[in-house]
């Protein structure tokens, strides 16, 4: 689409989403994945919302099945989603809500397109454990194009405490233990994510290249889940430990 029919379409979909309508029926099945990733990026702009970082989202086998797709995506991470480990959500104030585990890396310094992972692990500040708290606010696995505008269901990202560079283990083989209310639901290591959670991050630096931006220092990127997404429930307290890195929680009141 041209810039005019691009700019109206943008000021659409924004309307839409104030009456509460994520994925405009209008537009099923009409979007291509680049539109859809441009739409999601002016509509940030357009809302003022400060954006910190980076999602990468199906990158895991498990979730890749489970939602029907064979290539990982991207969203925005904004500031009023950053959220410490033990943080209570309102029921209602979540849209349908899951949650992934993932680990959030900080970027020390810029990296460029076709970074290698040495020099992606050189690059990083810190990482943390975390939560990704995702809201389903229409049907990704049949509109896919409308859900990466609609951000890519991105809500929140809770972070535990993080382990600075020289720590990082071997992440391929760090392992995550999940529990819901105690009970234990997944295990995973982080070659689940791309085959390990740096390639996350060069396929993202690749990926944005395209559309103009970039990976940078002082950003924060949300790495891929190494499970499958999981609902989340009213009364849940949700608990993610990785080995060698640390441990994240969540709830919903």
């Amino acid at each position: 689409m041209d810039g005019r029919e691009f700019a109206a379409t943008v000021a659409e979909f924004e309307a839409a989403r104030q009456r509460g309508e994520y994925f405009p029926k209008a537009w099923f099945d009409r979007l291509s994945l680049d539109d859809a990733y441009r739409l999601q990026l002016a509509l940030i702009r357009r809302r003022g919302t400060q954006r910190v970082g980076w999602k990468v989202g199906l990158t895991s086998t498990a979730i890749q099945q489970q939602f029907r797709v064979h290539e990982p995506v991207f969203g925005c991470l904004l500031a009023d989603g950053k959220l410490e480990s033990g943080h209570a959500f309102r029921r209602g104030e979540l849209i349908e809500p899951g949650f992934e585990n993932e680990l959030c890396i900080v970027m020390g310094r810029d990296l460029i397109p076709g970074a290698t992972r040495e020099d992606i692990a050189a690059s990083i500040a810190r990482i943390h454990p975390a939560f990704e708290i995702i809201e389903t606010r229409g049907d990704l696995t049949s509109q896919l194009a409308l859900a990466l505008a609609d951000n890519a269901q991105q809500k929140a990202f809770v972070l535990g405490p993080p382990i600075e560079r020289q720590k990082v283990p071997e992440l391929d083989r760090a392992v995550v233990s999940v529990r819901i209310n105690g009970a234990g639901v997944a295990t995973a290591d982080g070659s689940a994510v791309l085959g390990h959670p740096y390639n996350s991050l060069a396929w993202l630096a690749q990926k944005l290249a395209q559309f103009g931006e970039g990976v940078r220092a002082g950003d924060y990127i949300m790495s891929g889940s190494f499970t499958r997404q999981f609902p989340l429930k009213q009364g849940d307290r949700i608990e993610a430990t990785f080995a060698g890195i640390g441990t994240v929680t969540a709830s919903v009141a």
